[in-house]
């Protein structure tokens, strides 16, 4: 475990392009391509599930699909529409989105009040965890059911579904290294054409009979739910696939920004869903047969074949969004030291939080072919469907009202009703799949206790390994008093030592001067900051701090940059030394070139401390021991590099 690492520097621009309409517009459709493609397949199978569950218990009577319709349109307007779109994309942390921002937001607003901010946190680590969850079940049960389709057309072909499939998420998972930007590029155009197919099929039908149109009052759902509570709690477990999805808009939230997100939605994708929606009902109540499925039916029997290979398209593109959504909540995590250190690359001259996350695609590349071995069909994966997407609304609700209340200075009254209306629907959607479990339902939980526990291990290890580190580096001020009280004997050269800040003495530092009783002439403490912009100008890279002494030849140097560039120390010391005067009353005389770069490496040893649990502790001694090194990071010269341990027990 090493312990130098990056020092989020203050946020300044949250990395938003103005840029041009030309612009807009290729970021609102890259956002119909990465963040739509859940939600937007729903129509597939959403009605077609609701009419087909327990065994018919939704009839295809007039009460039940204008109750049906009414359920879906509503269920989409207050999740999504008001829900997401309008009030929870407003609750970014630094440009960032999710159920790990809001919580962030939420510790913040809540920092002072008695726990009350740990439990925040606590519910945004398990909303993550039931997201990655749904980020497993999503691409192996959207690229099975697209290429299954392809039966209807040959049969004959029914023993390659598997071995295609595979290949096709082989790709998937291998093109998310070129980055969202571009992925997004590929798949809007798609799911432009995608969304005006169910539009247009919509449009048909419901000319056909206009009269669905009064399916959008909410009076038929209420009315349905009254008459039949029973039916219409079971419809309520299958009416939640039209909003699965929903989530992914606030998790790519940093991937496109605000406005690119919610003008598609509302000038694309609501329309398009909506009419669709409507459409199948209309069909429903002129022919109850089309319950067999209403989707294709939409369509003239020539436009089918073309709408299975859209269809097949689209559904591959749903799994983008969930992929790029686990990379999201995985950097947002990372950053609030929930997981070690990974390997991030940003994809995006424009937005920040557009990164890829080897470690995470790979991960869940492996999870999904395990789910689509082990299942084999997405009628079986369809039964874990539901319980996490539900259990993340619900937490995302409850931090999103603690954010209103407290930090929007929402008034009482408006946020009961939020609570009341908005939570209610999630807690009957929730309370509805969770008769799932037994069949499928397990899967998502699982995981999700498996990610819970990595994250908060790591969390509380990182706490007991940071507590103990600060007092054996003991604080930098009393060291170089020291220093200049005692002396040491100082050699020719630069060293280098990466650190977190400048309150501490670095381990490795002190070390050096305890082991070789020697001090180099030129001592420069580094850190690193992050700042949300694309790129820091030369100028403003470089911060130089004396710490008391001018003379002495030790100085604390902060270098800072941008998401898109690369964290190369070498470069900024290059930059130091060219300039000679970082600020006009402190000089550096450093040599870049000859430097030598020294990182503490701290070794662990499993002992019976209190603070954890035995096994909690192995489990965190081997996160540690496979955590990325930051050598690499830093581009450090290999020959030039001297690492210097340290052991802490735990």
């Amino acid at each position: 475990m090493t312990e130098f690492a990056p020092v989020s520097g203050p946020s300044g621009a949250d990395g938003r392009s103005t840029g041009t309409a030309r612009g807009r517009a290729a970021l609102s459709a890259g956002a119909l391509g990465v963040v739509y493609g859940d939600i937007g397949t729903s129509p597939l199978y959403a009605l077609q599930t609701v009419f087909s569950i327990e065994h018919g218990a939704v009839r295809p009577t007039g009460e039940d699909v204008y109750g049906v319709i009414s359920m879906v349109f509503w269920s989409i307007t207050l999740v999504v529409s008001i829900k997401y779109v309008l009030f929870v994309l407003r609750a970014d942390n630094e440009g960032e989105g999710g159920v790990m921002a809001l919580a962030a937001l939420a510790r913040r607003t809540l920092h002072d009040a008695r726990g009350r901010g740990t439990v925040a946190v606590v519910l945004g680590v398990l909303g993550a965890s039931l997201f990655y969850g749904d980020s497993m079940i999503t691409p192996a049960i959207s690229v099975l059911s697209a290429v299954e389709g392809l039966q209807v057309s040959t049969p004959a072909l029914s023993h390659l579904v598997l071995p295609v499939s595979v290949t096709i998420l082989t790709v998937l998972f291998l093109v998310q290294r070129w980055g969202t930007h571009r992925v997004g590029n590929l798949f809007g155009p798609v799911m432009l054409l995608w969304f005006a197919a169910l539009a247009a099929g919509g449009v048909a039908e419901v000319t056909r009979r206009p009269g669905i149109l009064a399916g959008l009052s909410p009076t038929y759902a209420i009315t349905f739910a009254a008459g039949h509570p029973y039916v219409a709690f079971i419809a309520m477990g299958a009416v939640v696939l039209v909003i699965t999805g929903a989530e992914a808009l606030y998790a790519d939230l940093g991937h496109f920004g605000l406005r690119p997100i919610r003008r598609a939605w509302f000038w694309v994708v609501f329309p398009a869903l909506t009419l669709n929606y409507l459409g199948q009902g209309a069909l429903l109540l002129r022919d109850p047969a089309n319950t067999a499925n209403p989707f294709y039916l939409l369509f003239p029997g020539w436009a089918r074949l073309p709408m299975v290979i859209l269809a097949t398209a689209a559904t591959v593109i749903a799994s983008q969004a969930v992929i790029t959504g686990a990379f999201s909540v995985s950097g947002q995590a990372l950053k609030l030291g929930l997981l070690p250190y990974l390997r991030i690359r940003h994809t995006s001259q424009q937005e920040a939080g557009q990164v890829y996350v080897p470690a995470v695609n790979w991960i869940l590349f492996i999870a999904v072919l395990v789910l689509m071995m082990g299942f084999r069909s997405p009628e079986r994966l369809a039964t874990a469907y539901g319980v996490a997407v539900t259990g993340t609304f619900l937490i995302t609700t409850s931090l999103l009202l603690v954010v209103a209340r407290m930090r929007w200075r929402w008034p009482a009254w408006k946020v009961a009703g939020a609570a009341v209306v908005i939570g209610g629907a999630e807690i009957t959607f929730f309370t509805a799949n969770l008769t799932k479990v037994g069949h499928g339902g397990w899967l998502p939980l699982a995981v999700a206790v498996v990610v819970f526990t990595v994250m908060r291990t790591w969390k509380r290890g990182h706490e007991i390994v940071t507590a103990r580190r600060t007092a054996k580096e003991g604080p930098l001020s009393d060291f170089i008093e020291d220093l200049h009280r005692t002396g040491a004997l100082r050699v020719p050269g630069t060293a280098v030592f990466l650190h977190h800040g400048k309150d501490t003495t670095p381990l490795a530092l002190r070390a050096n001067l305890e082991h070789n009783h020697v001090l180099h002439e030129h001592v420069v403490i580094l850190s690193a900051a992050s700042k949300h912009v694309p790129q820091v100008p030369d100028e403003e890279r470089l911060t130089v701090d004396n710490l008391r002494y001018r003379a002495d030849g030790i100085v604390h140097l902060t270098a800072r940059y941008g998401f898109k560039e690369p964290h190369d120390i070498p470069a900024a010391l290059r930059l130091a030394a060219a300039s000679r005067a970082v600020r006009h009353d402190i000089e550096l005389d450093i040599d870049p070139d000859g430097a030598s770069y020294f990182l503490s490496h701290i070794t662990l040893r499993v002992t019976k401390a209190p603070g954890m649990s035995g096994w909690r502790k192995k489990l965190f001694f081997a996160l540690a021991r496979n955590a990325a090194s930051p050598a690499e990071h830093f581009h450090l010269p290999e020959t030039r590099t001297v690492v210097v341990g340290a052991q802490i027990d735990v």
